[in-house]
């Protein structure tokens, strides 16, 4: 009888491979057949090359045989398509990257090397991580596997939607306002987001430096905690990174409970414009959370309101400097211009021809905030507000344990219809993107359906390197929830 992957969790699949019910050849031989039996509806995978991966299992299996144990050894790990990977390509799902090499190994694959995993397939993503629905891909359309007619999130969409579609064990990703914990919320699987510095970015596409953190997309949490472990520390190629040291988190989910766990929760997330279905599912867990033990008190994070304006000020004005690599010339597609053009003409055609509707807009509103006379009139004054909304979640972790909230203001909505509700968008992101803005950690969980059996998901929010208790407490609340 041949594996099925659907329901299998990371840490179910080691446990086979180390009680050798079946090797690793036969893993990826049943994600290959996962992905043919249900991609082309889906659209998860940009690539999957079933040699080279195939090849990596046999070595992991050989490894194995002479009494090698590395915990991941013969784990295949799917990719968001912008971890660099020697000598495979790295697209951002963008045609400027079409055709670009990885030189090298970014950081998190060398980790997850060095713990026996491989790479195994790279996921489709919005373009250069810019988007919330994963229609910006330049290359396919990605569906959410739970409700094909709809979105399954974005940028990080390939990724949800591979791991709840039974397509991926797990999968790495990045989230810089959101992009893992949003399409985890409407494709039902657990999306968690570090902290600023717990992992490192070298060698991972930029899109705003500052937000940017490397993630993971798991079935449970302890699949979570598993990935943690592997990839986090600190890394001299990343400055950005801190010398903390890096627990096995798994272990630490040991006797995890909601006793005496306190919980925040702020009113700022629970407003006008927030579907009832959602409202009700995660007041309900919270509820459920509270007879359990728990000690849950509203409270307020005052300066949540001006996040988001702030959070489109910085991380365009990052984005437009780091995309200025996309130049044709030291990065990307370069077009060809006719013998009259000089350099900016064919600076101006690859770009134009290259990066899509809504990267060139980012582009241009960052390289406003950024232009002379705007500089400090919206740059700075955002830089001042997220010292602000810094400030609001270090008071908050001064008296409670864990925040909670809605992950979105509503479920996944049908493709095409990001426009028509403009307060629901922005709501998204106002619940999302201050976490990155404070560069603390947060991580989705289910925590119920709606009428039409689509997920919904619960943000938990811990602080700066808080993970071991953000993720004891996610893993209590999993538990609880049954779900």
């Amino acid at each position: 009888m041949s594996l099925d992957i659907s329901e299998m969790t990371l840490s179910a699949a080691m446990d086979g491979l180390a009680q050798k019910d079946f090797s690793s050849v036969e893993l990826v031989n049943a994600v290959r057949d996962a992905i043919a039996e249900k991609d082309e509806n889906i659209g998860a995978y940009l690539a999957f090359d079933a040699d080279t991966i195939l090849q990596d299992a046999s070595e992991a299996d050989a490894l194995r045989a002479k009494g090698d144990e590395r915990c991941l050894l013969g784990i295949p790990i799917a990719l968001k398509d912008l971890f660099n990977v020697e000598g495979q390509p790295c697209t951002c799902a963008s045609k400027m990257l079409e055709n670009y090499i990885a030189p090298f190994d970014a950081t998190v694959i060398s980790k997850i090397k060095a713990a026996g995993a491989f790479p195994a397939g790279r996921l489709n993503m919005d373009e250069l991580a810019i988007g919330t629905t994963t229609e910006n891909s330049a290359f396919k359309l990605t569906k959410n596997p739970v409700a094909p007619d709809r979105v399954p999130g974005g940028s990080s969409g390939g990724s949800a939607a591979a791991v709840a579609g039974g397509m991926a064990l797990a999968s790495l990703a990045t989230d810089s306002g959101g992009s893992i914990r949003l399409p985890a919320s409407y494709c039902g699987c657990v999306g968690f987001k570090p902290s600023y510095g717990r992992v490192s970015r070298y060698g991972v596409a930029p899109y705003a430096s500052s937000l940017d953190q490397v993630g993971t997309m798991t079935k449970t949490v302890e699949d979570a905690a598993i990935l943690l472990s592997a990839i986090a520390g600190c890394d001299q190629r990343d400055q950005t990174t801190h010398n903390v040291p890096v627990p096995d988190y798994r272990e630490m989910l040991a006797g995890s409970s909601l006793e005496g766990l306190r919980i925040g929760v702020p009113r700022e997330y629970f407003v006008d414009g927030v579907d009832s279905e959602v409202l009700d599912s995660v007041r309900a867990a919270i509820d459920k959370f509270a007879k359990a033990g728990a000690h849950v008190e509203e409270m307020s994070l005052p300066h949540t309101e001006y996040a988001i304006s702030a959070y489109y000020i910085c991380s365009t004005a990052e984005a437009s400097s780091n995309l200025a690599r996309l130049d044709g010339v030291r990065y990307g597609k370069r077009s060809v211009t006719d013998d009259r053009g000089d350099l900016n003409d064919m600076y101006f055609t690859s770009r134009t021809e290259g990066l899509g509707p809504d990267v060139k807009r980012r582009i241009i509103f960052g390289t406003f905030v950024l232009s002379s006379g705007r500089y400090e009139e919206y740059y700075v004054r955002a830089l001042k507000v997220r010292t602000l909304v810094k400030q609001d979640f270090n008071e908050a972790f001064k008296k409670f344990d864990v925040l909670m909230t809605p992950v979105t203001a509503g479920v996944a909505h049908k493709f095409g219809e990001t426009q028509n509700d403009p307060l629901k968008a922005t709501l998204n992101d106002m619940f999302l993107a201050p976490v990155n803005m404070a560069g603390i950690c947060g991580i989705s969980i289910p925590c119920g359906k709606s009428s039409e059996g689509l997920p919904v998901g619960m943000q938990i929010i811990g602080p700066s390197f808080g993970e071991v208790t953000l993720l004891r407490a996610a893993d209590a609340c999993e538990k609880e929830l049954g779900l």
